[in-house]
């Protein structure tokens, strides 16, 4: 990454923090070690990044990420580490008219789950509920798709914010 890019994406991340009410401009106004404390990071992590010396790395980004209440593909675009092309946005795929013509095939809950940003560590709890929406093999394939669709979009919209 660029000095340039380190330059805009710690201002982007500084807006934020002052947004949510992080005092990081005055030197004993404690928002650095907050913020560190609530995202479980280094303080020194915070404050290289806010004083441009090196970008955190992705653990790091995505606790961030989840203190500062934005998505981690957004952090991750901002960073420079990933393109919004490289990085596809799952509500895109969700709001498509036909979600599975993405994949010229119905994607498995798998896919889903990744997509939607699920933890690896709940997956297979992601997998086994959402079975149970799908609509079985015998109904129209017209009601199988409007209720695919449904399921994907209610689930998104249930799904834990990625960290």
């Amino acid at each position: 990454m660029t000095n340039q890019g380190l330059d805009a994406f710690a201002a982007w991340v500084e807006d934020l923090m002052r947004e949510r009410g992080y005092d990081i401009d005055s030197p004993r106004g404690g928002g650095k070690s907050r913020i560190a404390d609530e995202a479980g990071v280094h303080r020194a992590a915070v404050t290289r990044l806010l004083q441009r010396q090196s970008m955190p790395d992705l653990e790091t980004t995505r606790r961030l990420a989840r203190v500062l209440g934005v998505p981690v593909r957004d952090m991750l675009i901002r960073s420079g580490r990933l393109t919004a092309e490289e990085l596809a946005d799952p509500h895109d795929y969700l709001a498509s008219p036909a979600p599975s013509a993405e994949f010229g095939r119905r994607p498995t809950l798998e896919e889903v789950a990744d997509l939607l940003g699920v933890p690896a560590d709940r997956r297979e709890m992601f997998v086994r509920v959402v079975e149970q929406f799908l609509p079985s093999e015998a109904e129209a394939e017209v009601t199988q798709m409007r209720e695919d669709r449904r399921v994907l979009v209610e689930t998104a919209a249930a799904a834990p914010t990625a960290d």
